[in-house]
């Protein structure tokens, strides 16, 4: 065990000498920003597989994990087909090049990466090859000379008609943040190849990949085009393609708060007012009188006399009354925790944003509608109570998708967490499949999923964002949403008989099991005095 510690202790001085010394010859890596990361643990923990790659490792990062040494065969297939197209050099080469970056690739990675320049190297290399000949299955032409023919044995992996579970579990793979690989090395390694126009068939494959992999589909390809070679890997490629960038606006709440005022109207207001402090002072008495009447103090001074009666002239058992009232306390103890109950149901979930959901906001005729654009057309119409939602593709490959933005986004922490503050807007108005049909119908959710449940599941285990956060444009449609349904008649009403009716049902409840009591005693005593001859003599 000691000459092997020696040997990794001597490797890694000599790593760390050699980078010292290209920062002093040159400055490259200042100022580029870290742009490959490890998911944060509160992520991964909830569910690593949508994180870790599952059949192949792409980069550093998941190199050495024997569970993937696997696909390396199949890695080595594809340098071999890029040797034979490389003709006049030799594929080392091409790593020599590789290696000339060396510093530029490290400060992409968040990790540090304990292999050395030519071991990196290779490793890009041989990875670079296997994902440049994935990703011409996206491609829609086919030019002379590019490697747009998949061989036999990567024909069970790679495959055009993106049809076979291994090309989806490879795609889920390549798209996972610890997975990536810098894209000007893809961009560089392509430029061997031969052939003509590599920058243009590299972009129409970037393209058909995010085109593809996207959950809301994008318009504006021709702006993409220009942009997608300022990307870093192919993730940040595909988050720039659905996030879009907006800018924090002012807090305008208090400037909204006067118009929201004169709205409501110079009649309006006073009548609300006088309504509200009409029906506080005739429920006021009520609710003192249903606190008085489920104390233990009113409780045994209205029933003690009943009992001491009943016991003395001998007409009933003292446990049987006892019973009697112990049951109305028990009664009232069962509705007042329903009534909590109820309270914990309706009351939104700690991990999900406060807004009703598709059901409810349907009930009281919210009606949902597409979107012609993307994240950024959200918005709820007060006017006529129509919320519009950008159209959403999902299918197998959707939640590691959507889960990888979340946390490559967690980690950029952009002012604006625009796309994780859309995931905690669909997981607070997705509840269940009847929320997932509505908007299914509606055009919003493409299902390619066995069932609306699974939809449902899939969005409700989105977690929260790691820092809390503020999106103007998707904050003003939740709180329209939450204005127009806390407005609504049917929702007041229920408000109205949950504070009112079913907050006073204890007390009901203790008021009928003792005039209960007082009919049976009243029984009683005509039965003995026969009451009937004292009424016929009045």
């Amino acid at each position: 065990m000691e000459p092997a510690k020696s040997s990794y202790g001597q490797e890694w001085v000599i790593q760390i000498s050699r980078a010292l010394e290209e920062a002093l010859q040159d400055n490259v890596d200042e100022g580029l920003p870290v742009s490959i990361f490890s998911v944060p643990k509160t992520l991964i923990s909830l569910k690593p597989d949508a994180y870790t790659p599952q059949l192949i490792a792409l980069g550093p990062y998941h190199h050495q994990r024997p569970e993937l040494f696997e696909m390396e065969h199949h890695k080595l297939t594809s340098a071999k087909r890029v040797q034979k197209n490389l003709q006049q050099i030799k594929f080392c080469h091409l790593v020599n090049h590789i290696a000339q970056s060396d510093s530029i690739v490290r400060a992409c990675y968040h990790r540090f990466l304990e292999f050395d320049q030519e071991t990196l190297a290779w490793i890009f290399a041989i990875d670079a090859s296997f994902l440049l000949e994935y990703l011409q299955t996206y491609s829609p032409k086919m030019e002379e000379g590019s490697l747009m023919r998949i061989s036999s044995k990567m024909a069970h992996l790679i495959d055009y008609t993106r049809r076979k579970t291994a090309h989806h579990t490879i795609l889920r793979d390549v798209i996972k943040l610890e997975n990536q690989i810098p894209l000007f090395l893809l961009r560089e390694v392509h430029s061997f190849y031969p052939g003509k126009d590599h920058d243009e068939v590299f972009a129409t494959m970037l393209i058909g990949f995010c085109k593809d992999l996207s959950p809301i589909k994008y318009t504006n390809y021709q702006c993409f085009r220009e942009e997608c070679f300022e990307r870093t890997h192919l993730l940040q490629l595909l988050y720039h393609m659905v996030a879009p960038k907006l800018q924090l606006e002012p807090d305008c709440s208090e400037q909204e708060k006067p118009k929201e005022d004169v709205e409501i109207g110079w009649f309006r207001k006073p009548m609300k007012s006088f309504l509200t402090t009409l029906l506080y002072i005739n429920l006021a008495p009520l609710r003192l009188l249903g606190k008085i009447c489920k104390s233990k103090a009113m409780k045994l001074l209205i029933t003690l006399p009943f009992t001491i009666l009943l016991y003395v002239l001998h007409l009933g058992n003292k446990d049987d009354i006892n019973n009697i009232i112990s049951s109305a306390g028990d009664v009232a103890e069962e509705a007042e925790s329903a009534s909590r109950k109820t309270e914990d149901e309706l009351s939104p979930l700690v991990e999900e944003i406060a807004i009703p959901s598709v059901t409810q906001l349907h009930k009281i005729g919210v009606k949902f509608r597409p979107a012609k654009g993307g994240l950024e057309s959200i918005n709820f119409d007060k006017s006529c109570g129509k919320f519009y939602l950008p159209v959403i593709h999902l299918d197998d490959n959707s939640e590691v998708v959507l889960r990888n933005l979340v946390a490559y986004e967690a980690c950029i922490a952009p002012q604006m967490m625009v796309f994780t503050r859309y995931t905690e807007l669909m997981n607070g108005i997705i509840d269940d499949e009847e929320d997932v049909r509505i908007l299914r119908e509606a055009g919003i959710i493409l299902n390619r999923l066995k069932s609306d449940g699974e939809v449902a599941t899939l969005w409700n285990g989105m977690t929260k964002s790691v820092r809390a956060t503020k999106v103007p444009i998707l904050d003003k449609a939740i709180e329209g949403a939450n204005t127009y349904y806390s407005k609504s008649w049917k929702v007041r009403m229920n408000v109205t008989m949950k504070k009112y009716v079913f907050a006073s049902w204890p007390c009901l409840t203790f008021l009928a099991a003792n005039i209960l009591i007082l009919m049976s005693t009243l029984e009683a005593a005509c039965s003995m005095y026969n009451c009937s001859k004292i009424f016929k003599a009045l």
